[in-house]
């Protein structure tokens, strides 16, 4: 199995650019190591190499996928999460503590957070939805990743107007974080309740506007009707 893991590695470097590698580094405030390859091009090398390994386990595929995880480079992250989710009809509740694990001692940028969150263990919270009550506990975690994935797992979810009561729980939880990348986070999961509950998030970012960070104030309202995001605003610059 460790020769697919080489074989990734070697087409990610015949393909990593100097240039791509620097400005790619832009969007981060973290220090991110990166090969520099376009994310159309990660995500071909994923599907190609996947070929190769979708006939193993659950479990062997994981263990691959913890592999590219422990590199700490950003594109290998992109296809562990690709493979992760390419098997998600394979997930099993006790899934979640590997997830959740990788989380913890694997992501340290909002791109790999991102990546893993909005598909794989949003899917898997749409599958086995009693997991919701673990999600919340990530509010609480020292670590800022584990923070904004509580909030960015639920991205999709939302958009489906899933989970409605738990998502404002879990904004109630991270509403006062004063990490401006889980306040996106938690603005962007609000956001996308909007698709099916906008007067609702509305009232309910109203109702906060008092203590809700300005950050997560806009990302919430993005999508609503200028005379809605007018009065919130408005609203907001009363504090």
């Amino acid at each position: 199995m460790s020769n697919i893991i080489e074989q990734v590695r070697h087409e990610l470097i015949n393909n990593s650019d100097e240039t791509k590698k620097e400005s790619g580094k832009r969007f981060f405030k973290e220090e991110v190591r990166l090969y520099g390859v376009k994310t159309m091009i990660v995500s071909k090398i994923s599907k190609e190499a996947f070929k190769s390994v979708k006939k193993l386990s659950k479990k062997e595929i994981f263990d691959l996928c913890e592999q590219l995880w422990t590199s700490g480079m950003m594109e290998e992250s992109f296809i562990a999460c690709n493979w992760a989710y390419a098997i998600k009809k394979q997930y099993t509740e006790d899934d979640f503590l590997l997830f959740e694990r990788w989380v913890n001692e694997y992501v340290t940028n909002w791109a790999s957070c991102d990546t893993l969150c909005n598909h794989t263990i949003g899917t898997f919270l749409e599958m086995y939805p009693e997991s919701i009550e673990k999600l919340k506990d990530w509010t609480k975690s020292q670590n800022r990743w584990v923070r904004r994935a509580s909030a960015v797992s639920l991205i999709i979810p939302a958009k489906k107007g899933l989970f409605k009561d738990d998502i404002f729980e879990i904004a109630d939880s991270l509403l006062l974080d004063t990490e401006d990348l889980v306040q996106k986070g938690y603005g962007w999961m609000l956001k996308s309740l909007c698709t099916k509950y906008e007067d609702e998030v509305y009232q309910y970012v109203l109702s906060k506007r008092d203590i809700m960070p300005r950050t997560a104030l806009r990302y919430a309202i993005e999508k609503m009707p200028k005379p809605m995001k007018q009065e919130a605003m408005k609203r907001e610059k009363k504090k």
